[in-house]
This record gives structure tokens, sequence and C-alpha cells, in this order.
């Protein structure tokens, strides 16, 4: 196959067209601004990964922009001359190895930051709706999935320290895999959160309850209402700090 072949398709749920279309929406998010972030996808059928670049305004993606990989020999079947691969690349392979993704987010989330100066080693809110769109560790014995936090669960996301170069996270990201072998997600200090799931969809609603949930969560610390108190409690910590 023509590499160029590779990225053509009139599919809208094509990787080499949802990667584009998503980056356009993380763009007017404000999640993947001035070249931030990053986004790959695994071809359901070829299970070719499909990169998005480095260098590359997400509001101006194209699908010839794209990087691809083949993920056995972890060689590239298309290469764009005019940019160089993601430095998110090491991160996004060590995801698709270890936690048989098949898609990773990676975005410079204002709220993501933010959350990362409140907590320490660990993001957690608890008693909060959109807690039920994250998987928990527990499996439905019948289907053999994992099955979503409940209400009363707390949600915790590790957070690792930042590096001058992206690749130099991945010895900290692969160790929370071992302490959090449960987690879609991993905060970065002061950089922004990877986030996947097993398809793009599953990932797309990881990241998008999750940002909801840190946003809710600096808002609850500006109140002095710890995000991860019990139910009730709520009264005795407004106005006071934590």
């Amino acid at each position: 196959m023509n590499s160029e072949d590779l990225i053509k398709s009139t599919d809208p749920n094509h990787p080499a067209n949802l990667i584009c279309s998503l980056c356009h929406q993380f763009y007017y998010n404000n999640w993947c601004t001035g070249t931030g972030g990053g986004i790959s996808i695994k071809h359901p059928i070829s299970n070719n990964l499909y990169i998005a670049p480095s260098g590359v305004q997400k509001e101006k993606m194209k699908p010839e922009d794209l990087f691809v990989m083949d993920p056995t020999a972890t060689k590239y079947l298309r290469q764009p001359q005019l940019y160089k691969p993601s430095a998110c690349t090491p991160l996004f392979l060590s995801c698709y190895k270890n936690k048989k993704s098949g898609a990773i987010i990676h975005t410079h989330s204002q709220h993501a930051v933010m959350c990362s100066l409140i907590f320490k080693n660990e993001f957690r809110i608890a008693n909060v709706e959109q807690i039920k769109a994250i998987p928990s560790d527990k499996v439905c014995p019948e289907t053999g999935k994992p099955i979503a936090l409940s209400y009363f669960d707390t949600l915790k996301i590790p957070i690792i320290e930042n590096m001058a170069h992206e690749d130099q996270l991945l010895d900290d990201l692969e160790k929370t895999f071992q302490e959090y072998p449960h987690t879609v997600a991993v905060i970065v200090r002061r950089h922004g959160i990877f986030i996947w799931g097993p398809t793009i969809d599953k990932a797309k609603i990881y990241n998008e309850a999750i940002d909801y949930l840190m946003e809710l969560a600096v808002k609850m610390y500006k109140l002095g209402i710890p995000p991860d108190c019990n139910i009730g409690e709520e009264k005795k910590y407004l106005n006071l700090s934590l």
C-alpha cells in the first residue's frame, strides 16, 4: 500500500480524519493551544498507530500531517517530511503496550495544571455524579468489562513530576501503571494530563469527564471544600482554608 493511502478515507471515523476533528475540538476547548498536547489512535482493523505530529497548530491539523506506525515493528509506515514525530510517542507506545489502549489523549488542560498545584501525589474527588463516567477496578463477571465507579466512590489519579522533555516522563509513567493498575489517566505537574481508553470514544469520554471533575475540584478548593469530603460535610468547610 502506498503510504499516502493510509491517510485517505471519506469515513469521518477513520483515525486520520478523527484525529484532525478532535484536535480542532480540543483547541477550541483550550486544551491544546500553541501546538501543545497530542493524540494517537489505533486503527481498529490494521492496528496501525496514527499519531499527531509535533509543531502543528491543532486547529490547522490535516490528515497529511500525521505519522503512521506499525506497532509490531515500531517502524513508521508514513512520515511527513515537514514535521517531527511527537515527543509523546514513547509514552503513547507504552500506553498501547501496558494498558492495551486503543487511543491516548494528551492535553495541556489548565484544570489539570491547577489540580497538580493543589494536590500532592494524587488527585482525589468523591461523591460527584460525573465520577460514574470513569471505570473502577471491578469487572462485570458476565461481560468481563470494567464496572464504572459509583457516585459514592473516590476517583484517584496519580500525579507525576514534569521533566524538561516528555520522553523523560516514561519511567514515572510506567511506575504509575504498577501503583495504580486501574487508572485511565496520569496528571503531569505544571504540564497537563494523559488519558487513555480501549477505544477513542471511551478515551474522549474519560477526558471530558475528568476535565469536568478537575474544574469542579478547583472551584471546591476555592470555597474551602475538600473535593474528596464526605456527603453532608460541605457546610463545615465553607470559607475555611484547606
